[in-house]
């Protein structure tokens, strides 16, 4: 990567060429989005401060925590991402403000934020030692007490939805799981229109010594997805109100199970500045 650009182009390009807004409205977005918040109003502070949503793409979670009366700064490396969330910010009421700017080196001052929220970093961040920084940045920023929240994608996701869509034996997407089960490394085949571009895929337990190894103290991880997308007829069961609740009374006593994290598609883990 060119060490002019904040990001690399394969990145870039797949951000220009998708729509992250309009991919939490489909499939699995919605429910991504719904338990995304609610995992993240868990971590907030009661009197309001100040937000770093860093990677925060075009705004949608940005618009939801100003809407709560939070101070919020928007930072992401895309370009398309900035216009998109600069427009989104002009029209609130407590617009948040926007950043061009990427997660391992955030212009703010020592101890000046309340939270910060790592959106993409630590899955587009293929290196490890990139990742700590990044993490590290983000604890040099918070404030003592301070929470750091961190989204990631599992290690076995591809191949989970593999085996359950018939995608597993298209060319190249085996040898694309077997990379990812082996080493964490997402590299999609040329083949795959639309696939996520270059990532790191994370067990759970190295996503929790990642935090430590920041020196941030782990407060929990969460599944996002859990178990629940599993259901054979989930978009039918999602539109049935009992139905629904009991898939999210489900989800909720599982969250935590980190015997069952591996199968849910994305993760969340909180950790503290002490």
């Amino acid at each position: 990567m060119n060490a002019d650009r904040l990001i690399s182009v394969e990145i870039e390009s797949f951000y220009t060429q998708t729509s992250e807004e309009a991919r939490l409205q489909l499939g699995l977005g919605p429910l991504e989005f719904e338990r995304n918040k609610d995992l993240i109003q868990r971590h907030l502070p009661v009197s309001k401060g100040v937000i770093l949503d860093v990677g925060g793409g075009p705004g949608i979670y940005s618009e939801w925590l100003s809407g709560m009366g939070y101070t919020v700064y928007l930072i992401d490396p895309v370009p398309k991402h900035i216009k998109q969330a600069t427009k989104r910010a002009s029209g609130l009421k407590k617009p948040f403000k926007v950043i061009l700017g990427e997660a391992r080196q955030l212009n703010f001052a020592d101890e000046s934020v309340d939270v910060v929220i790592l959106h993409g970093p630590l899955y587009h961040l293929q290196d490890k030692q990139a990742r700590i920084k990044a993490l590290q940045e983000a604890k040099r920023v918070v404030k003592k007490n301070g929470v750091i929240l961190g989204f990631a994608i599992n290690y076995a996701a591809s191949t989970i939805a593999g085996l359950l869509n018939g995608l597993i034996h298209e060319p190249g997407f085996i040898e694309m799981c077997k990379q990812e089960l082996l080493t964490g490394v997402h590299t999609p085949p040329k083949n795959m229109v639309g696939s996520l571009a270059e990532a790191y895929y994370h067990r759970p337990a190295q996503l929790i010594e990642e935090f430590k190894e920041a020196e941030l103290t782990f407060i929990n991880i969460y599944a996002v997805e859990g178990v629940v997308w599993l259901d054979k007829k989930y978009f039918e069961s999602r539109a049935d109100a009992k139905k629904k609740q009991a898939l999210i009374d489900l989800l909720t006593i599982t969250e935590n199970d980190q015997a069952l994290l591996a199968l849910s598609p994305h993760m969340m883990i909180a950790g503290k500045k002490v």
